[in-house]
């Protein structure tokens, strides 16, 4: 299940269990809605409560990501998982974006308000 609160130039997702392809296309009908009428998105994944992912949700990811890869400006991934933390670090080969993980919010919430000097 996920809870996605669009914003201005922002697009905010959260995870809760796992995460499914029909989830990820709710957030792809958002994101090519922004992308469309505001240009690139910043992104903020909260993938904290996530218990894990299908492999169709993952395979689309991909093909999103590589279909959109000048569409995405910043993205911030909150989490404490390696394992996330390392696919995150892969993704970053299929767009322009910034990608950045992070494991405190209100430096999520910096960086994706433009503050560079946050590690």
């Amino acid at each position: 299940m996920i809870t996605i609160d669009n914003q201005e130039n922002r697009v905010n997702l959260t995870v809760f269990g796992e995460f499914t392809l029909a989830d990820y296309k709710e957030f792809e009908e958002i994101f090519n809605y922004k992308v469309r009428f505001e240009g690139p998105v910043n992104l903020f994944f909260d993938l904290r409560e996530m218990s894990g992912f299908t492999v169709d949700m993952a395979l689309e990811e991909i093909r999103f990501a590589r279909a959109h890869s000048n569409d995405f400006a910043r993205i911030a991934i909150l989490t404490d998982d390696q394992w996330i933390t390392w696919s995150a670090w892969l993704s970053q080969i299929f767009v322009a974006a910034k990608v950045r993980v992070f494991e405190d919010l209100d430096d999520a919430e910096a960086w994706l308000g433009g503050i560079e000097s946050v590690v």
